[in-house]
């Protein structure tokens, strides 16, 4: 799996159940990234996105613990066991976890790269991931060249996890 993903300079993802950016050049990647692929994101990620409906042209995964939750087209997984079943068949590297916080932490130690868009800025904010840069298991492998869009100034970089667990570990732990 890989982890995609926009963050301020303290980690910081959202706040109101909304990212905290709207860059048309982040959400541009994103769609690149993603289309096609696999999508595996918490109840709240899908209940933001429009009309709380999953994203066209990718298979959307919620893992919820709400048995009774309707993921309006959305694949719904209730457990890590299901969540390894249903991604059986799809290739690894074709299937990115986008949010939200809780699901970054729980679904971290399973990914090979995290796309990072960084965005120097530091606001105010609800939800957050873990901080790769301070996790020894993570090493920044690029760091794409300063853009900015409305004031702000971002860039891509992408992380590798140089102790990648499979989902398999995190079901028997």
């Amino acid at each position: 799996m890989n982890l995609i993903v926009a963050a301020d300079n303290n980690w910081a993802i959202g706040k109101d159940n909304d990212l905290l950016f709207h860059i048309p050049g982040d959400m541009k990647m994103f769609r690149q990234m993603t289309m096609g692929n696999v999508i595996v994101m918490g109840r709240k990620t899908l209940e933001s996105f429009p009309g709380g409906k999953p994203l066209p042209g990718r298979t959307n995964i919620v893992l919820t613990t709400r048995e009774d939750y309707d993921g309006k087209g959305a694949l719904t997984v209730h457990s890590l066991k299901e969540l390894k079943d249903t991604l059986t068949g799809y290739e690894t590297d074709r299937v990115f976890v986008v949010g939200g916080g809780k699901i970054y932490s729980l679904l971290l130690p399973c990914c090979r790269y995290a796309y990072v868009t960084r965005v120097d800025s530091a606001g105010e904010a609800d939800t957050w991931m873990p901080d790769l840069d301070r996790d020894p298991d993570w090493l920044l492998k690029e760091k794409g060249e300063e853009m900015s869009w409305s004031g702000l100034s971002y860039r891509f970089s992408c992380y590798e996890n140089r102790k990648i667990k499979d989902l398999e570990s995190l079901i028997t732990h």
